[in-house]
């Protein structure tokens, strides 16, 4: 640390590597002491902007001055990086996903065990607004007993051309946003168990890795939850359906469109039927004006630069990490288990993951 500050060294200088520098220049706690890309055009471009530059990773790695790697590259690169860093006495904080399998990481929480050195993953999603809202409706029940939540997040483009279009290097939209969904909602419900995982896979525009994918979990106590991502939506579904035995709730877009609509506790002793356009139903009539109230979603805000903030806390203070690995261990396990689910069109009892 120089002056208190906590001071990072950044592997990776593409999109969030870029993210990741405008980010933490909010953060007064924390410098950034250098970045290094395999890409010589990226070092130029990052010396450009004014940072220090590295000339190799193990520049980095041997300079003293260093706290933190923060490692921003394509997703097999992550656990090699890691654990050099960590052996060369530097906490670590890995973008998402922290690496391709449940078995790496377990070995790279072996190797921070040994050297004692931080280890944490950058799921920034738990910051999301619109995240927060749904958490919010959730934990204060304003629904009632939540039994479906509907996650998705819908694209038209494909998958971005880059790395992700490949296997080798854990492309695919699992990895890429699912980690993110699931993160999500297993923050969500804590330590609330999945009993089973069922999943599809989609390969619209790629057949090496998976463009799309919905999974279907079921939690004790039967509440039920569809993930789904899509790269090849030209019209999107709700960022968020929750349904409650009270009420529903819907966010359209990241742009925080949506409502709450709750029931008032008026029962309707005649329901009128609804015609439709071969015939009569009054089980999906809507309801009576004064037996529903509409409300606006709650006004939840975070702050990304939180996570940074917290980083900086456990180094220099031993605080709590926000980011637990025992939760990103979780997250893993729970993508080998949809990966299962749709290679072999099953069920798959959960539980045994869970134990």
């Amino acid at each position: 640390m120089r002056e208190n500050k906590v001071i990072y060294g950044l592997i990776g200088y593409g999109g969030m590597g870029r993210w990741h520098t405008e980010i933490l220049s909010n953060v007064p706690e924390i410098e950034i002491g250098g970045i290094y890309d395999i890409k010589e055009e990226k070092r130029i471009e990052a010396k450009e902007k004014g940072f220090s530059v590295y000339g190799s990773e193990e520049e980095m790695l041997s300079d003293p001055d260093i706290d933190v790697v923060l490692i921003a590259t394509p997703n097999d690169c992550h656990k090699p990086i890691a654990i050099r860093a960590m052996h060369a006495g530097k906490n670590v904080i890995s973008e998402k996903p922290v690496t391709l399998s449940s078995s790496d990481l377990q070995e790279m929480e072996n190797v921070a065990k040994e050297t004692g050195k931080f280890l944490t993953v950058h799921q920034n999603r738990r910051w999301d607004d619109d995240f927060l809202i749904i958490r919010k409706l959730v934990e204060e029940q304003k629904l009632g007993h939540v039994f479906r939540i509907e996650s998705r997040v819908h694209g038209s483009r494909g998958i971005p051309g880059d790395w992700r279009k490949e296997k080798i290097h854990g492309g695919g939209m699992v990895l890429d946003w699912g980690v993110h969904l699931l993160d999500q909602i297993l923050y969500l419900y804590g330590d609330r168990k999945i009993e089973t995982v069922y999943a599809s896979l989609t390969h619209i525009t790629n057949q090496e890795v998976d463009d799309g994918f919905t999974t279907i979990l079921t939690f004790e106590g039967g509440t039920e939850v569809l993930v789904e991502v899509g790269t090849n939506n030209y019209i999107s579904l709700p960022r968020w359906y929750v349904l409650g035995e009270d009420g529903t709730a819907v966010i359209r877009d990241w742009q925080l469109n949506g409502e709450i609509i709750r029931k008032t506790g008026i029962t309707e002793e005649k329901v009128v039927p609804v015609k439709t356009a071969a015939g009569l139903t009054k089980t999906m009539a809507p309801r009576r004006e004064d037996t529903i109230v509409k409300e606006e979603l709650p006004h939840v805000s975070g702050d990304i630069a939180d996570f940074h903030r917290n980083v900086a806390a456990v180094i220099r203070d031993g605080a709590e990490p926000e980011i637990k690995l025992f939760q990103v261990m979780r997250v893993m396990k729970l993508m080998e288990a949809i990966f299962q689910s749709a290679e072999t069109n099953q069920v798959i009892d959960y539980r045994q993951y869970e134990s």
